[in-house]
């Protein structure tokens, strides 16, 4: 490929590097110049062009990454159409991405050119996450080179989605005086928490005394009707011949591996009875935060079997984050709270389901207030920090609707790919200088500002170390905060989403805060608006 400056007179076949504007000619980054276009530009008094000539057996970006990926199997995954020599990967089932840091060294040192990145090895995703991309840096790269990494992927796969597997779990939870009968409670329902990605449940609950022939018993019981075993003791292990150990052994079972060099979760125990797994779980998995026993769990759930080698080979990138929980944390972080809380309010949407009349539903009045003003009315009430309304499904009436409102509106002009813009949107607006950020959908006509607030003291009362969540008699809702931590996650969404894989896999605490019916009541049709009070708008 030859690269650089050229006179227009010869620029008939080459590749732009860059958009280039001329009159009324408009002409995209990558675009191939034909006869018509040198012809446009001669008149519009253009003399020359930065562009790329192809040699023989180059291939433009676009075509070089889609032989790249076609040379990945499909299982468990989805890819993007090619456009500016990148080619997005999604997961499409919830698993366990795998990737073999050799096999992705070897591609990106074939040729500069030819990039893949991806997700760190043994990482659980859900269906519609990114996993990878392909990325062709120049606007053209040598045949040959594609066709070496195409081959290389078809040889040894760089990557992979080991979907989850449901289990039926049993929790064998050990008692002493010193253990509160909540502590138990929330153990239960952290436990289950984290059996949802994999659609696994705990079937049956056994609570007996912090004794190996209590514990042995247990598992004996429950070995026939389950497929996976975890133990909570009610003190930790000490030891390889320890109560949980000792038990594991008593009821015929092996215990493969004790401990591992990750932090939190150091004092996990690995073991078996005949096929079914017994994991022996580390105090730190009461708490939903990350920590050594999600790793050895999603292992266990995508269908592999950690080995001692495997487990002691955790230890570089073993060091997580501090549980606040813990008993005797490693060292108090001292540090001031960050600004006060941001409210995003979410009005970019394109109202798919209004049909064809052209009304809007964040136009309609309640109580002669467009819904949207309402909204962002509320959410000045509320907050002592910066409101960000997020605008695109015809933004400039929305504006309108808004205008002499103290609020800051951001324009997000890739809103039809979905929610997941819009935040992204929100937050590069509001920036870090916030302690978190309460996110809004602006056609919740029932969010009055004081739900807001309450939503937003929670919060406080929490320091801001936690998510905070609406829910409508127990069920999820909306709004919802998202703390500091969860930012760098936030700026990573893609497509139609929201930030409810977030919540669940961000390991902090989720505070629920009842709201009620408004939680839940958010208008997507002609008929749910009229029927909560309001009045329909062209």
């Amino acid at each position: 490929m030859r690269f650089g400056s050229m006179p227009l007179a010869e620029a008939e076949g080459v590749i732009l590097a860059h958009a280039l504007k001329a009159d009324t000619l408009k002409l995209a980054k990558g675009h191939r110049l034909s006869a018509a276009d040198i012809a446009a530009l001669a008149e519009a008094d253009v003399a020359e062009v930065v562009a790329a000539r192809l040699e023989a057996g180059d291939l433009p970006e676009n075509e070089a990454a889609a032989r790249v990926a076609a040379a990945i199997a499909l299982d468990h995954l989805r890819f993007s159409q090619a456009a500016t020599g990148r080619v997005n990967i999604y997961a499409t089932v919830a698993g366990l991405f795998v990737a073999d840091r050799v096999v992705v060294d070897r591609l990106n040192r074939i040729d500069p050119a030819i990039t893949l990145a991806c997700l760190a090895d043994h990482v659980a995703v859900d269906a519609g996450d990114m996993v990878a991309t392909i990325k062709i840096i120049p606007l053209a790269v040598p045949g040959a080179s594609v066709e070496q990494a195409a081959a290389l992927l078809r040889a040894e796969p760089a990557f992979e989605v080991k979907p989850f597997t449901a289990r039926r779990a049993a929790l064998i939870a050990t008692e002493l005086p010193s253990l509160k009968l909540q502590v138990m409670d929330k153990t239960r329902a952290v436990l289950s928490a984290r059996l949802l990605q994999s659609g696994s449940r705990i079937d049956t609950e056994l609570r007996v005394a912090h004794a190996e022939e209590a514990v042995a018993a247990a598992i004996a019981e429950v070995k026939a009707a389950h497929d996976l075993i975890i133990v909570f003791g009610a003190s930790a292990v000490a030891d390889p011949q320890d109560v949980v150990p000792a038990a594991i052994r008593r009821a015929g079972g092996v215990v493969e591996h004790v401990g591992m060099p990750v932090d939190p979760g150091n004092l996990l125990i690995l073991g078996r009875v005949g096929e079914i797994p017994v994991l022996g779980a580390p105090g730190c998995a009461r708490s939903p935060r990350e920590n050594g026993f999600d790793w050895i769990l999603d292992r266990l759930l995508a269908g592999e079997w950690p080995t001692s080698t495997d487990i002691t080979g955790l230890g570089v990138g073993g060091l997580l984050k501090e549980i606040p929980t813990r008993p005797q944390p490693r060292e108090k972080a001292v540090s001031d709270r960050p600004g006060p809380v941001a409210i995003v309010v979410l009005a970019a949407g394109r109202a798919s389901r209004m049909g064809p009349e052209g009304r809007h539903k964040l136009l309609a009045e309640f109580n002669g207030v467009p819904l949207v003003r309402r909204s962002a009315e509320a959410a000045l009430a509320a907050s002592n920090g910066k409101v960000v309304v997020v605008t695109g499904h015809r933004e400039q009436e929305i504006r309108a609707a808004l205008a002499g409102l103290p609020v800051t509106v951001v324009s997000n002009p890739d809103y039809a790919s979905g929610m997941a813009s819009s935040l992204v949107a929100g937050l590069a607006s509001v920036g870090d200088a916030v302690s978190g950020i309460l996110v809004m959908l602006a056609d919740m006509p029932g969010i009055g500002s004081e739900h807001l607030s309450k939503l937003i003291a929670a919060f406080d009362a929490e320091a801001g170390q936690a998510v905070v969540r609406a829910v409508a008699d127990g069920q999820r809702g909306n709004p919802v905060i998202l703390p500091r931590e969860t930012f760098a996650a936030v700026r990573e969404l893609v497509g139609d989403v929201g930030a409810r894989h977030i919540v669940e896999r961000c390991g902090l605490p989720v505070i629920d805060v009842e709201l009620g019916a408004a939680a839940r009541l958010d208008l997507d049709t002609p008929e749910a608006i009229v029927a909560a009070g309001g009045v329909l708008k062209e």
